[in-house]
């Protein structure tokens, strides 16, 4: 009886400590590691729950952008850190289901060394041309790259803006020929230059010079429209009904990071994602929030793994 009653009593204390750490949590600035350079979808989501996370714990988060590797460098960061919760990763698709496929000799598992922590947001990719292209439409674009020999800029090989061309090349039976480049922003400068035909990017990376009128939006990835961008149509809509891809993005912390201090900030980004401010910030980039658990999100991590793994070796992209 005495061992059963000492055994209670150390799991009640158990309990109470985990609880009055998650009550602490957090008592010290919080860093939040972007793996991509500044600008990006990335980083303009880390910034912006970065600052409402801030607010509400009366901390500073401070987002430090570590790229490099195609984000393998920020990620290796993270998974090394103290699992105490206060090293975030920024991570999405892109980052985290693709790059175990793609890279073959990586220092960290993408399950095994991260404990997914909240997603952020899902936001769709877009299709976009020189203002002054005369490929403004998917058919228009679709009937010229049948007769002609198009290109399309990509972050490098084995980025989600190379594997949507590849998709988009396999769907609507046609063959735009990749121009691979060290990251985005050289691409879009090829692009505005004239130097290849379009690229496949993430909406809110391009939101401003769509608005600004320098790029046209010729398609959005996902199978619905934009609530900012309705007018941008979507490549399900003409006629590749099948046609979906809406990334996510979400946090993670190192992999041994207590469940406590995992479900005090999943509770507390869910409540943020649910503010009319953050609703508002989202919506000017093309993001939509995107609230859910950690298990759901691991499932999900899971399944995109398999997804994307099979798109990689469909593409043959590979970086040793």
């Amino acid at each position: 009886m005495r061992k059963f009653t000492r055994l209670i009593t150390a799991l009640a204390a158990a309990g109470f400590a985990a609880s009055a750490a998650a009550q602490a949590f957090p008592n010290r600035p919080v860093r939040l590691i972007v793996p991509q350079t500044p600008g990006g979808a990335s980083d303009t989501l880390a910034r912006i729950i970065g600052q409402s996370l801030s607010d509400k714990w009366g901390q500073p988060v401070v987002v430090e952008n570590r790229a490099g590797a195609g984000g393998n460098i920020g990620m290796e960061a993270v998974a090394a850190a103290s699992p105490d919760g206060y090293t975030l990763l920024m991570s999405y698709v892109g980052t985290h289901a693709i790059n175990g496929a793609l890279y073959k000799n990586l220092p960290f598992d993408p399950e095994k060394d991260f404990a997914p922590v909240a997603t952020l947001a899902t936001l769709p990719f877009v299709i976009v041309v020189k203002s002054d292209s005369t490929y403004k439409t998917l058919p228009a674009l679709i009937d010229a790259a049948k007769s002609q020999q198009l290109t399309f800029g990509s972050a490098g090989n084995g980025s989600v803006n190379h594997l949507l061309g590849e998709m988009f090349n396999a769907a609507a039976g046609v063959k735009l020929t990749h121009v691979p480049y060290r990251g985005a922003a050289p691409a879009m400068q090829d692009l505005m230059g004239g130097r290849i035909t379009t690229v496949f990017t993430s909406l809110p990376s391009v939101a401003g010079a769509i608005r600004g009128g320098s790029l046209y939006p010729v398609a959005l990835t996902s199978a619905k429209r934009s609530n900012t961008f309705n007018t941008i149509p979507t490549i399900a809509e003409s006629g590749f009904s099948d046609f979906n891809v809406n990334p996510w993005f979400g946090l993670f912390a190192p992999a041994k990071v207590s469940a406590t201090v995992v479900s005090k900030i999943n509770h507390d980004i869910n409540e943020i994602l649910k503010s009319k401010d953050i609703k508002d910030k989202f919506a000017a980039a093309g993001a939509e929030p995107y609230p859910t658990s950690p298990d759901a999100f691991a499932a999900e991590l899971k399944a995109d793994i398999a997804k994307w793994g099979q798109v990689v070796k469909s593409s043959g992209a590979s970086i040793d």
